[in-house]
């Protein structure tokens, strides 16, 4: 299984539990990390000065924040995007992928910050970074590969580059050999995604309590994440690893805050902390029907393919 990601602490919000169930079964899962989330918040006082806007170390920072994550859920294999090589690299200055940081509007959704700089991984030629993913995959030849759906789960610029990297590094890969190995098709490839019913029920919840997020609204417009619940193909009970995705939360301490089974976000959000999470199939096939109409196994239907 392969996992790309925008920013370090993105995969254990979005795939902890996945992750971790499918380590400890014995399955080889690896992370791709695109960018070192150089521009992001820093919720404890005595780093502030690792911000962009002070000393600029926080990418360092996050990178040990990202490893004892991995120790956390039990992943060995974790890579940087701009850290894998290619031919063409022969004689330059190898890449950096910058975290390009993002904005609000007034609708309190991600826009893109208005002052990245040329190395923003938003700034990337696309098929240069691809081609990167597409080493990756040729390499490793996963059966399963996740990542964003197409509006970066919440607009953020990274996040939205991230899915375009990762969907055109499969196309890459299965065109033909290349750096990595010969070509490989991943049979399925998944979007990461939160079922509507869920989230409106959460936003009830927290409206009741006077806890409603900034921009949220449970008859609102939601972000593009979240689907209709007929478009969720796969659900991951996780319930198990629920303490190893905790632990990898507190790991990133300069980004979220966990308290009582509660992550707090950089932008006022608070969000539960889940034992389950959701998919959209995005290519290859899904598994025979399972009661409820929906896969639990992201595997399923694969463990004969080469």
């Amino acid at each position: 299984m392969l996992l790309v990601h925008a920013h370090p602490d993105d995969e254990s919000l979005g795939t902890g539990v996945t992750m971790a169930k499918y380590a400890a079964e014995g399955a080889h899962v690896a992370l791709l990390t695109c960018t070192r989330g150089e521009e992001g918040v820093v919720l404890v006082s005595e780093l502030a000065h690792l911000a962009a806007t002070s000393h600029d170390g926080l990418g360092e920072y996050r990178e040990r924040e990202l490893a004892a994550a991995m120790g956390a859920l039990g992943v060995r294999d974790h890579r940087f995007l701009d850290t894998v090589r290619l031919p063409s690299d022969d004689g330059r200055p190898a890449p950096h992928y910058r975290d390009s940081g993002m904005a609000w509007d007034a609708r309190h959704r991600a826009i893109a910050a208005p002052d990245t700089g040329p190395e923003a991984f938003a700034r990337a030629d696309l098929d240069e970074a691809a081609a990167r993913v597409a080493a990756v995959v040729r390499e490793l030849r996963p059966h399963v590969l996740g990542t964003y759906e197409p509006g970066g789960g919440y607009g953020h610029p990274d996040h939205v580059q991230a899915h375009r990297v990762a969907m055109r590094g499969v196309e890459l890969a299965l065109a033909g050999p290349g750096p990595g190995g010969a070509a490989w098709t991943v049979p399925k490839v998944y979007w990461s995604v939160l079922p509507e019913s869920v989230v409106r029920s959460m936003l009830r919840e927290a409206e009741q309590r006077g806890q409603l997020p900034p921009g949220w609204d449970p008859d609102g417009e939601l972000p593009s994440l979240v689907v209709p619940d007929g478009a969720v193909t796969a659900v991951i009970d996780g319930q198990a690893f629920l303490a190893q995705k905790t632990a990898a939360l507190r790991a990133h301490a300069t980004q979220v805050i966990v308290r009582n089974g509660v992550v707090d976000i950089g932008d006022g959000a608070r969000q539960p902390i889940s034992g389950s999470e959701w998919y959209e199939l995005a290519r290859g096939s899904a598994a025979p029907a399972v009661p409820g109409g929906q896969e639990t196994d992201l595997f399923a239907g694969v463990d004969d393919v080469d």
